[in-house]
């Protein structure tokens, strides 16, 4: 596999999870800290791939399925189900969120040259948050681009969701 800019930006430690048998993974970098599953505060009118949000030590933080956004079926909960807290930084800020996943399996490093291209599925389809694919021996790793698992509005609203809980904790 050729090595390029991309290839370098999802390379590295990752942490890799699972969601409907298929296995991501994120820059251990952006992994806060890993948490059991709990149940999560709905949010009203919000897009359906935002769960809600949960208090994290007095922090608002917004809960993203990733099955939904990915377009793969629901699943409840199970014993191994977990939040994966991410940081993320973008215009006004640092944001916390909560992604969830199946079951969390370990952290793999990565090397430039194990990583390919995302796929090209044609212009109609979006996977600009696929920065690379992982190949470890046998294993196929969808390697996620934190800063794109959501676009731009959908961006907004999540920092929307903690500046209003900052705004009403102060009132």
């Amino acid at each position: 596999m050729a090595t390029n800019e991309t290839n370098m930006n999802v390379a590295g430690k990752n942490l890799t999870f699972k969601l409907n048998g298929e296995e991501y993974g994120l820059p251990i970098a952006a992994v806060q800290e890993i948490i059991r599953w709990q149940e999560i505060t709905r949010v009203p009118r919000v897009p359906n791939f935002i769960l809600g949000v949960l208090n994290l030590r007095g922090r608002v933080v917004p809960v993203l399925d990733l099955r939904r956004r990915f377009g793969l079926p629901p699943a409840p909960p199970q014993s191994r189900t977990c939040i994966i807290i991410l940081q993320s930084v973008h215009e006004t800020g640092q944001i916390l969120t909560g992604i969830v996943a199946d079951e969390v399996t370990e952290v793999v490093e990565i090397l430039p040259e194990q990583v390919g291209a995302p796929p090209e599925l044609g212009s109609r389809v979006d996977i600009t948050f696929v920065g690379g694919v992982g190949q470890l021996g046998a294993r196929v790793i969808l390697l996620l681009r934190v800063d794109k698992i959501l676009d731009s509005n959908e961006w907004f609203v999540v920092e929307q969701m903690t500046q209003t809980e900052k705004e009403n904790s102060y009132a």
